[in-house]
């Protein structure tokens, strides 16, 4: 049991599409609860909800019923500016696909954030954290895949948010590449103490992990703890 205080909880968390028999449950029932400062993986195959909880954790989507709380603020209770203000605050979010500014460097890609977030780490210093200090200057297209995810990834955390949601971040990446981007995503975790959650379909990547958390048809199927978090540089697939 974690001695961490709890960052995130959900009670009887539920998220349906559509209503009567041609209903779709993403999610049914999830009680969860994850500690600040961890590494949490989320691992199931497509459809089986972890994508749609991320989502209401985020406040990106909205629960059917049930309660999700950040720290002490109930963000299944929040209205469409109290979600606004929770994102802005609090949230970051790395994607499978990066959303970077082509006509922009590495370095003005991160200051986008850092211009109108309100105490943002320098671009530089976002960049130097995830091994980008040579390419800043660079722009997409001159980086390689795992090279601009990780750009996506210091623009997420140059706001200093608590938490970093990662939906299939190594998904459209090779192995090598892909333990790059993971390696940059632990050093935000253990340098910066940032909550870190990853979606995934790789069960490999549940071993960089503090806690696993296994869905199936919109469910938690089982969720465990790691005895010892492996380095992403000891994974491959």
């Amino acid at each position: 049991m974690s001695e961490r205080p709890a960052i995130y909880r959900t009670a009887g968390l539920t998220k349906s599409y559509g209503t009567g028999p041609t209903a779709v449950h993403a999610l049914r029932g999830v009680d969860l609860t994850v500690h600040a400062g961890e590494l949490l993986v989320l691992l199931g195959p497509s459809g089986s909800g972890k994508s749609t909880l991320l989502n209401i954790l985020g406040g990106l989507d909205s629960a059917t019923s049930g309660q999700a709380w950040f720290e002490d603020t109930e963000i299944t209770a929040l209205d469409a500016d109290g979600l606004t203000e929770y994102r802005r605050r609090s949230i970051g979010f790395v994607f499978q696909f990066y959303n970077l500014i082509a006509a922009l460097t590495a370095r003005e890609n991160v200051q986008l954030i850092t211009d109108i977030a309100e105490d943002p780490m320098a671009p530089e210093a976002a960049l130097a954290l995830v091994g980008l200090e040579g390419r800043m200057d660079h722009f997409p297209a001159q980086l390689s895949g795992g090279e601009q995810q990780r750009v996506a990834i210091a623009r997420a955390i140059a706001k200093r948010p608590q938490v970093l949601l990662c939906d299939e971040p190594t998904g459209a990446l090779d192995s090598e590449t892909g333990i790059r981007v993971l390696t940059a995503l632990e050093t935000v975790n253990r340098e910066v103490g940032t909550t870190v959650m990853i979606i995934t379909h790789n069960a490999v990547i549940a071993d960089m992990a503090d806690e696993v958390v296994h869905f199936a048809d919109g469910a938690i199927a089982s969720h465990t703890s790691n005895p010892r978090r492996r380095p992403p540089g000891e994974l491959s697939w």
